[in-house]
């Protein structure tokens, strides 16, 4: 047998050369738009010939990079492209799945083994799309001084190229098999938030049809507030004003976005969207409960320990003593409220078989407080607008000996079918059970890309009540 063929598919720029594996055509580093400083993307400029689409191309500057992400992955500002994992190169109109990746909206990229879409892609008969998008300072600086005087962006860049991608999408997706009237976006974490922002947002109307959100709390910096960090920016950096932060060196922009960083005292407080009443017009809670999504189908949930994820980098989280844990709490809540939430908790716990040291405590409260209520807060104001559904993720990674339980970020591969593979093992466990579980959620995401309801034959999936809250529990016994 010969070379499996080489897929090419004509994108509206020019023609695009992809490889055939793992049983789908695959397009890596495929440009969705240009980037410039501190400016809207511009569309790609247009090639002759055909481009190869065979490695990924460079993300956004980030340094190390995050969890499972690629190191030798090249970092440049112009970092606009995408990834697509399709059956065919032909007419079929797939649904498209547009991921959005996560990382605190300063790291990551669509390249990272998570998200590798072939699995996804054969099992569902789907078109996958991973994007990259400007993070950090580069991504969601915000200032009326980086604003171009005609009543355009002052910021939010990286929501921008999100939006982008999609109009690429809408008009290149039956290039790959896809159907542009089809396009589910989902993501993770600050892909989650980007997902609920993109639901609201004037700009990114039409360009998608369905939502799923996972583990992303809705946030947003008011414009004084973003202003302000960006005034820090320009201080830390040493120039005389923000407008000077566009000509600034990259090295020496992303050490001063890293003096920021590390005066910030609360999470995702610096480089984060803008509620700037333009690309963000309001609130998202808000925005969702008046209609901004009518009509739009919704999945939101979260992991059981979602704050365990940071317990390594916050070591003494871990042996925490009643005294160190009111400390940490009164730095959250009103000091009236911590003896009602300690207890309510405690006995919840206790009722379920489920420890209740400290440590237990403040872990189960954090993970209610940034990922759970948010989720069901989204959930609860779309309801009345959409058909809305909510999961919980259950299944214990087996890292540290099974200590950090059901985390941030560990369902990730098993909507994408890729637990148990290669390196991932070590953090999503392996074998029929874990198999098992992967095809229950990918055909759950699936079935909800394909018709708007993520029920399955199997597996029937409520919407969500505002007033019984019905969940969908994603572990060893789903």
């Amino acid at each position: 047998m010969g070379e499996p063929r080489a897929p090419i598919a004509t994108t509206t720029n020019g023609p695009v050369e992809g490889r055939r594996d793992d049983g789908v055509d695959v397009f890596r580093g495929v440009p969705f738009a240009s980037a410039g400083r501190f400016a809207p993307p511009r569309p790609p400029a247009p090639w002759d010939g055909v481009r190869p689409a065979l490695d990924f191309g460079p993300i956004s500057p980030q340094g190390a990079g995050a969890h499972f992400q690629r190191v030798d992955l090249p970092q440049a500002e112009d970092c606009l492209s995408l990834n697509v994992w399709t059956p065919a190169v032909d007419g079929g109109a797939r649904p498209v799945l547009v991921w959005i990746h996560g990382g605190a909206f300063r790291q990551g990229s669509g390249a990272s083994p998570l998200y590798d879409g072939a699995r996804l892609a054969a099992r569902g008969d789907v078109v996958v799309v991973t994007i990259n998008y400007r993070l950090a300072a580069l991504g969601f600086a915000w200032h009326p001084d980086l604003g171009s005087g005609d009543g355009g962006p002052c910021g939010n860049w990286g929501l921008l190229d999100q939006v982008a991608a999609l109009g690429w999408v809408r008009d290149n997706a039956a290039a790959f098999g896809g159907d542009p009237a089809n396009v589910t976006i989902f993501g993770e974490s600050a892909g989650a938030a980007s997902v609920l922002l993109l639901c609201t947002m004037p700009a990114a109307r039409g360009l998608f049809h369905k939502a799923a959100a996972q583990s992303g709390a809705i946030l947003g910096l008011a414009p004084a507030k973003a202003a302000e960090v960006t005034e820090q920016l320009a201080a830390a950096a040493g120039v005389e004003d923000v407008a000077a932060l566009r000509d600034l060196p990259l090295d020496e922009l992303l050490a001063a976005q890293a003096t920021v960083d590390a005066g910030s005292t609360a999470a995702m407080a610096s480089f984060v969207p803008t509620r700037d009443g333009r690309v963000v017009p309001e609130h998202p809670l808000d925005a969702l409960a008046s209609g901004s999504a009518a009509g739009l189908p919704l999945v939101v949930g979260t992991n059981v320990d979602e704050w365990k994820l940071w317990a390594p980098m916050d070591p003494h989280s871990r042996d925490l003593d009643e005294d160190g844990l009111r400390r940490r709490l009164a730095r959250r809540f009103h000091v009236d409220a911590i003896d009602p939430l300690l207890d309510a908790v405690r006995a919840v716990r206790v009722d379920r078989g489920e420890p209740a040291d400290p440590n237990d405590l403040f872990y189960a409260i954090e993970s209610e407080r940034f990922f759970r209520v948010p989720a069901l807060q989204a959930a609860d104001a779309q309801a009345g607008h959409g058909p809305t559904f909510v999961y919980l993720f259950g299944w214990p990674s087996p890292a540290m000996g099974g200590w950090l339980g059901a985390c941030h970020g560990l369902e990730i591969a098993f909507v994408f079918g890729n637990q148990g593979r290669g390196e991932l093992a070590a953090f999503t466990g392996a074998g029929a059970d874990a198999d098992a579980l992967g095809a229950r959620m990918m055909d759950a995401w699936l079935a909800f890309a394909r018709t708007g309801d993520p029920s399955t034959g199997s597996l029937p999936w409520p919407r969500h009540d505002p007033a019984t809250r019905p969940t969908m529990v994603f572990d060893r016994a789903t």
